[in-house]
């Protein structure tokens, strides 16, 4: 479930409110690279923040704009505005709405025989830099959202990097990235940075018990502080319950755990049950799970060793593996680290 414009206007994502008011404030830059950790509302910023720009009301402050009400509002919250454009990959255009390349030549495949790509290619971004060079429609200037902007391919982003480097008259880009340092430095040395950093935890987890989820600072803890995304797990069917028992059930070489989650997702809970199994086993405290649901101490340099394989994993979990056999791997591999010394002790006497 992605947040609307208008909530943000209304502060249903509460941690965002101030650093809204202040770009609206004090950013005039004709680039803005909005970064820092996903999960904490990265794109609704940038939205809110473009319908700031866009909005026509005459009787609202800046800093506390966007109205939610003036006709350029609207028609955001329609995704329809004529002067917004949403430059993002063809396999997020659903979610998003109103992205470079729907309907054009190159751009989304009607086939059904090739899945969306992940990738924002070079035909979105020519789709956008012919966007900028036209007149404003409502003659509030125009606005390009890029998100995230780190899915831009070489080619696409040397594209992208000309109309950065002289944009037209008016138009203003706002660029949402998690990892700007996969960026070009010279996309980067062209905006104006804007950290967004983790809302307080007591803040994020408030959010999440009004959202409905029960025990959320547990699904809080899982997700490493980003709010969105213990959202998006919850909304998945995975609750605090299932989450607390995953260590246990990696532990037997249960499969069936894990078995019908996005395989990115997969990879991502075992490096956080081998980062916790390995703190634990250095007498350290764990971070995603509750302490008492991790089992045994864990052999160290078995986890180290497990939590290396994930990394080279983690690199290439867009390939399409065949999942099932992916996960019961990983998973074998886990419940071998996660055994404890003595267990380890036993097995080789036998």
């Amino acid at each position: 479930m992605r947040t609307s414009v208008a909530d943000v206007a209304a502060e249903k994502l509460p941690w965002l409110a101030a650093p809204l008011r202040r770009a609206l404030e004090t950013q005039s830059a004709h680039a803005l690279l909005l970064h820092g950790p996903s999960g904490v509302g990265q794109f609704e910023l940038a939205m809110a923040l473009a319908q700031g720009w866009l909005c026509e009301s005459s009787t609202v402050p800046i800093g506390a704009r966007p109205c939610s009400v003036c006709a350029s509002c609207r028609l955001v919250h329609a995704h329809s505005h004529p002067d917004l454009l949403i430059l993002a990959p063809e396999a997020m255009r659903g979610s998003l709405g109103g992205a470079a390349g729907e309907g054009e030549e190159g751009g989304e495949d009607r086939s059904g025989k090739k899945k969306p790509s992940k990738e924002i290619r070079v035909d979105e971004v020519r789709v956008a830099v012919a966007f900028t060079l036209t007149t404003s429609a409502r003659g509030r200037g125009k606005v390009v959202v890029v998100h995230p902007a780190e899915r831009m391919n070489t080619v696409a982003a040397n594209a992208f990097l000309k109309t950065l480097e002289e944009p037209p008259g008016d138009v203003r880009f706002l660029l949402c990235s998690a990892a700007p340092d996969a960026l070009l430095p010279t996309i980067r040395s062209r905006c104006q940075a804007l950290m967004l950093r983790l809302p307080v935890p007591a803040e994020a987890v408030a959010w999440l018990a009004q959202q409905g989820i029960a025990e959320s600072a547990i699904l809080l803890g899982a997700s490493g502080g980003q709010p969105q995304e213990a959202l998006a797990r919850a909304e998945f069917g995975i609750d605090a319950s299932a989450w607390c028992a995953l260590p246990r059930r990696v532990a037997e070489g249960d499969v069936s755990a894990l078995r019908g989650w996005p395989l990115p997702w997969v990879v991502d809970a075992l490096q956080k049950l081998c980062h916790d199994a390995a703190s634990m086993a250095a007498g350290a405290p764990p971070r995603y799970f509750p302490a008492a649901a991790i089992s045994g101490s864990g052999d160290l340099e078995s986890l180290l060793r497990y939590g290396r394989d994930l990394g080279r994993f983690a690199r290439h979990v867009e390939h399409p593996w065949i999942a099932d056999l992916s996960v019961e791997s990983l998973v074998a591999q886990g419940r071998e680290a996660l055994q404890t010394p003595r267990s380890l002790r036993r097995d080789r006497q036998i």
